[in-house]
């Protein structure tokens, strides 16, 4: 039974980390920002981040700056001031940074 629900689960768990479409085939890079782990994606002056780990509500506030940070770490490029976007809500784990290389 266990086995049966870690191969259901499996695919779900990997599909988190997997960047949008125009991410495909960039290659991964992790950062860790302040103990929150992050995939990011670089494609030219753009790079989708995202969140790894779950965080509590009142860890939320902290996201955009750590995501912002995550993507200039891993990439060695400068994030772009205010161009973090969140894709699908302002609370999601997906979010795209411009980036100065």
């Amino acid at each position: 039974m266990m086995r049966m629900l870690c191969l259901i689960l499996l695919p779900l768990l990997v599909a988190c980390t997997t960047p949008s479409p125009d991410f495909l085939g960039a290659p991964r890079l992790d950062a860790v920002i302040e103990g929150t782990r992050f995939a990011v994606y670089r494609r030219g002056n753009e790079a989708q981040v995202i969140r790894l780990d779950r965080l509590s509500r009142a860890e939320l506030g902290a996201v955009p700056d750590r995501m912002i940070r995550a993507a200039g770490e891993a990439t060695g490029c400068a994030p772009v001031a205010r161009s973090w976007r969140p894709v699908g809500g302002p609370n999601s784990a997906v979010a795209r940074v411009n980036l100065r290389c």
